[in-house]
């Protein structure tokens, strides 16, 4: 009786939020310690949140690594960091002709997003150029939204990303304040915050998650889902850490797949209109779980991510259709 009794308090939860109420960080805070036997219960909650804003649609997303290595940071995760003892691929921005064709390669994965991801802690002007002039050939051809994370902007950089045409920009926080400087040290939390407003002041959708597993509390986590709450993030993508050999969090374990289904079933209650992005390492964490992921999470990405391999892109839309869910439009079929 106790299980079923538990069972329908998620209900009740779900239903009550879609009444407007606002979960409770201890509400929040019971879903991430749920007993495993209750994960379909969750699940199911948090799908009744997910299906009354997006249906039975997934938003696909591209990432390109558009330029790699030769940054100076010193985040823990990175394998592109300045203090990361691994063999990863070192190039400048890529010009105009290729960021055009990693557009069309998007529109041919079917996805709706295409995102310009480059390292380094911040864009030069000249990168700025670069990447507005083949943002305003790509939306003239192609129905893309675009969005680019270049890392932390300078004063009017963001104004200009935005007058070319990108519609979205991404900057983590990653994870909690207090946590934040045992993650990296060569720039502040406050910065990230930065430029999460600024490229609100210039009116682009703000894209900022998380990466659960680097050692921070359940607590922790669900704090920074409620700081991504204040800042409104209207994109919330959920990365799972993915150890990389050669980085100081290379020995921690992997989330796993029922906690890692708890994380997104967690950020869905509290951000229950935001598109739920499930991100990197989905495939090391979740491992057999993955579709189970898409009762909580609306969104994914397609292909690999920077530094690691992602899941076939026709494993990927397989997944989908299995799962009797449909790809957003304006490639996938349209749910009405």
């Amino acid at each position: 009786m106790k299980g079923m009794e538990k069972r329908s308090n998620w209900s009740i939860l779900a239903n009550d939020i879609l009444k407007g109420r606002s979960v409770t960080k201890e509400e929040a805070l019971k879903v991430l310690r749920a007993s495993d036997s209750e994960i379909l219960a969750v699940l199911t909650a948090a799908y009744t949140l997910r299906y009354h804003y997006y249906n039975n649609v997934v938003k696909l997303n591209m990432i390109v690594n558009a330029k790699s290595g030769l940054c100076p940071e010193n985040c823990g995760y990175c394998a592109q960091s300045s203090i990361a003892d691994t063999e990863v691929d070192k190039y400048p921005l890529w010009d105009k002709e290729s960021l055009i064709r990693g557009a069309e390669e998007a529109v041919q994965r079917k996805a709706g997003t295409y995102c310009i991801v480059a390292s380094g802690r911040g864009p030069t002007n000249k990168e700025i150029d670069q990447v507005t002039e083949a943002v305003k050939d790509i939306k003239a051809a192609m129905p893309l939204t675009i969005c680019a994370c270049l890392g932390i902007l300078k004063e009017g950089q963001a104004e200009r990303l935005k007058k070319a045409g990108v519609d979205r920009y991404n900057h983590n926080l990653n994870t909690h304040v207090d946590h934040h400087d045992a993650i990296t040290t060569t720039h502040t939390y406050a910065d990230r915050e930065t430029t999460i407003d600024s490229a609100k002041q210039a009116e682009m959708s703000p894209c900022s998650g998380v990466i659960a597993g680097m050692g921070e509390t359940e607590e922790q986590l669900i704090e920074t889902f409620f700081a991504l709450k204040e800042w409104d993030a209207d994109s919330v993508p959920i990365n799972l850490l993915h150890p990389v050999k050669g980085t100081p969090l290379e020995n921690r374990e992997t989330v796993g797949p029922l906690t890692s289904l708890k994380i997104i079933a967690a950020a869905r209650f509290i951000l229950p209109d935001k598109e739920i992005r499930v991100a990197g390492g989905r495939e090391v964490n979740l491992r057999s779980l993955q579709p189970l992921a898409l009762y909580a999470a609306n969104s994914i990405f397609i292909g690999d991510y920077l530094t690691t391999g992602g899941q076939q892109v026709m494993a990927d839309q397989q997944m989908i259709e299995d799962m009797g869910f449909s790809v957003d439009e304006p490639y996938g079929t349209k749910t009405t």
